[in-house]
């Protein structure tokens, strides 16, 4: 079985991309909670939210990207 070297590095940066994220969107929300009497608390709970969907997005096409690369599925 062959893998396909620049997908599996695409694959991989997107996963790398995702690591940050899933800890720094949680980290936004949890301080969005916290300062709920601060004027920016909704500002900073949709920057919070928009970071985890980001590192999901990035999670999904990190996987997709991965087993493209070693599955060979452009045949």
């Amino acid at each position: 079985m062959s893998v396909k070297k620049e997908l599996l590095d695409k694959g991989i940066k997107f996963m790398l991309y995702a690591l940050p994220l899933m800890f720094i969107g949680p980290s936004v929300i949890y301080n969005a909670f916290i300062n709920k009497q601060n004027v920016w608390h909704y500002l900073v709970l949709a920057i919070g939210i928009a970071l985890c969907f980001t590192a999901v997005y990035f999670l999904f096409k990190g996987i997709k990207t991965l087993t493209d690369a070693l599955f060979n599925h452009d045949q």
